[in-house]
């Protein structure tokens, strides 16, 4: 992974409530992947002391840093992990 790759996605991670947001998403995603069921966003925005504003904000920080992807549904908004990237961060992790 290069430097810019990785330098973007600390930069999308330095941000404490984008850090929490990212570990929601990724715990609801990874509860909701088994049952083959989506993690929508209103869910998890509900457990957050942040304005909705805000939330799109650090959404579209992470999805731009290419740790998740975004869908809309209708209405509603599906964050999920990926997992490519996940892998190669743990992989990083792991030197």
């Amino acid at each position: 992974m290069d430097t810019q790759k990785m330098s973007k996605i600390f930069k999308a991670l330095s941000n404490p409530n984008r850090l929490e947001l990212y570990s929601k998403i990724a715990k609801a995603y990874e509860s909701s992947y088994s049952n083959d069921s989506e993690c929508f966003i209103m869910d998890i925005i509900q457990s957050l002391n942040i304005g909705a504003p805000t939330i799109s904000h650090h959404i579209k920080e992470l999805a731009n840093a290419g740790l998740i992807t975004t869908e809309k549904k209708g209405k509603f908004l599906i964050c999920r992990v990926n997992e490519e990237l996940a892998k190669e961060l743990s992989e990083f992790f792991k030197l």
